[in-house]
């Protein structure tokens, strides 16, 4: 029983020295990556858009490094490995919310704006209440999605550093650690934003996905080759130790769940399965950090194209993620995963201490494919962040201090040292939220954050594109209504309050019953868009066709 203990402490102090090792290789990689930029970073368009000089294929991997988070690495793994089926709705959400995106976004927007999704609303409208709603709506939405990623983080580092209950390490018990790491996050991705701006983000976001992708690939086929590639025994297996039997196999057992005798509970959990959906659909042709990849392409046709590798990249990805999910269930276990972390944020890098250790002999071999996954982990997060903290602290300096408080009259150095400063606030308040949210599933937190997006910004950003009467009062209601309709629904919902695994656990101050509120708050906002439009007389139909000339042919476009 001693050696047992013995090789068990030797395991975590190896992989505790791996993993730090490689994270500071990482990181280090990185900052020299982010210093390089800021050589190159000298006007306002290579610090917001890189200078337009990325390919097609390099702002497919980029795309694909924003979007393949925290979430889609941990949170969803844990998801399909708690509970199974219902779990893999997320992977196709997320996936076919890309067609969205091409088809109706991606090549009009890099035709008709500058740097942020304000700029194409602001074309035809009136430029200072347009550009404060959408500066105020990309905060939040990106706040949602940042809180996600830090989480993930904050999950990772009790797994990675071995502390158990009762032990501590560098004087911290697993609690205290969490929190440290959610800071020390939050300061790299302040760091990377200000000092490297959209260029030294984007080849950190290619670097990352290249890691993310391999990891990936490397686990599913660990997975599969234990397996001798039999997809029924590993979904066999996957079912047996999951403790839930066959049902795991099958719809219901997260959403859409039959409540015997409470036909309410029933239909809720139902139209909670639609909400989830229609929110990661239509989210990501809504979310800002995205939307300003369009712009880092020379042209529209280069932005259909890394659309495209982006589809590739991340399409492949989600594959992947069933061979995690499934074989972290199967070979990990469901009692395994959620004693380590509840909400099951964990299950990808615990699979991969159990891969190490069937494949590789021993407590070390887990430990050495542990530290490796868990810096791919840390690398994901840390470009994610980057990603989200650009695209919020631009939208900020060049729509709402530069358009809205200066009119227009900035010079760009004044508006580039407001980027950073907006940075540096946007990390702290994430860090601070990010703190209270450690018991929410990752993957679920982007799920609410892609709710925000659709319902605040989308209807604005279509209807801009596409109805010739739309105007301010309109891009005003549309923004608004859905943007308060969602935080407000979310704030009295059961993931803040009244749930065991709610932000605030011992509180409940809940009325709305769906977990995400896509299903109310996205239609609340394409209907407020329509009644601020038509209870307006402004109509400026020269201005949209003006648009619309630019959106489809990229004449005059930047």
């Amino acid at each position: 029983m001693e050696s047992h203990l013995l090789a068990a402490e030797a395991s975590t102090s190896t992989s505790r020295g791996l993993t730090i090792t490689l994270f500071l290789i990482f990181v280090a990689i990185t900052l020299g990556i982010t210093i390089w930029a800021s050589r190159q970073t000298k006007t306002a368009t290579d610090f917001y858009a890189g200078g337009r000089q990325f390919s097609g294929f390099q702002n497919g991997m980029a795309i694909g490094g924003d979007y393949m988070s925290a979430a889609s690495f941990l949170g969803i793994a844990g998801l399909i490995a708690l509970f199974g089926y219902d779990g893999f709705l997320y992977s196709i959400g997320f996936l076919v919310a890309w067609l969205v995106a091409l088809l109706l976004v991606a090549e009009y927007l890099r035709n008709s704006g500058r740097y942020t999704m304000a700029d194409v609303l602001a074309f035809r409208m009136r430029q200072r209440p347009v550009r404060s709603a959408a500066s105020l709506s990309t905060v939040v939405v990106s706040i949602f999605y940042l809180i996600a990623q830090m989480v993930g983080a904050g999950a990772l580092v009790s797994l990675l550093l071995g502390i158990k209950p009762g032990q501590t390490f560098l004087g911290m018990d697993a609690d205290t650690a969490k929190v440290a790491t959610i800071i020390l996050v939050g300061a790299l991705m302040i760091v990377y934003v200000v000092v490297g701006g959209m260029k030294g983000t984007t080849y950190v976001q290619i670097v990352k996905a290249f890691m993310l992708m391999l990891g990936a690939l490397v686990m599913t086929f660990l997975v599969l080759w234990h397996y001798k590639f039999n997809l029924s025994s590993l979904l066999g297996d996957a079912a047996a130790q999951s403790g839930k039997g066959s049902a795991f196999l099958e719809p219901g057992l997260r959403y859409g769940v039959e409540t015997a005798g409470d036909a309410a509970k029933t239909f809720y959990s139902k139209m909670d399965l639609i909400s989830l959906g229609i929110a990661l659909v239509l989210g990501t042709a809504g979310l800002p950090h995205i939307l300003t990849r369009f712009y880092t392409v020379p042209t529209s046709k280069i932005a259909r194209k890394s659309v495209l590798w982006a589809i590739g990249i991340i399409g492949t990805f989600y594959l992947f993620t069933l061979a995690l999910g499934f074989g972290a269930a199967a070979l990990v276990g469901g009692k395994a995963i959620t004693a380590q972390d509840k909400a099951g944020n964990t299950a990808a890098p615990q699979l991969a201490q159990a891969l190490g250790i069937d494949y590789f002999g021993g407590d070390t071999g887990g430990a050495v494919l542990l530290a490796i996954i868990a810096a791919v982990a840390f690398a994901t997060i840390l470009a994610v962040v980057a990603g989200l903290t650009l695209a919020s602290s631009s939208s900020v300096a060049h729509d709402f201090y530069a358009n809205v408080i200066k009119r227009g009259n900035a010079s760009e150095r004044d508006e580039v040292r407001v980027a950073r400063i907006s940075a540096l606030v946007i990390g702290a308040v994430a860090i601070v939220l990010s703190i209270f949210a450690q018991s929410l599933n990752v993957a679920f937190l982007v799920a609410l954050a892609f709710a925000v997006a659709a319902s605040g910004n989308l209807p604005a950003i279509l209807y801009s594109l596409f109805w010739k009467r739309f105007n301010t009062s309109g891009a005003m209601w549309a923004i608004y209504g859905g943007l308060i309709s969602a935080v407000v629904l979310v704030f009295f919902s059961p993931v803040v309050s009244g749930s065991p695994t709610a932000m605030f656990p011992d509180s409940d101050w809940h009325w709305f019953p769906l977990s995400n509120p896509g299903i109310i708050s996205i239609p609340i906002g394409f209907l407020c868009g329509y009644i601020g439009t038509i209870i307006s007389k402004e109509d400026d139909t020269e201005k949209y066709a003006e648009l619309e000339v630019r959106s489809l042919t990229g004449y005059g476009a930047h």
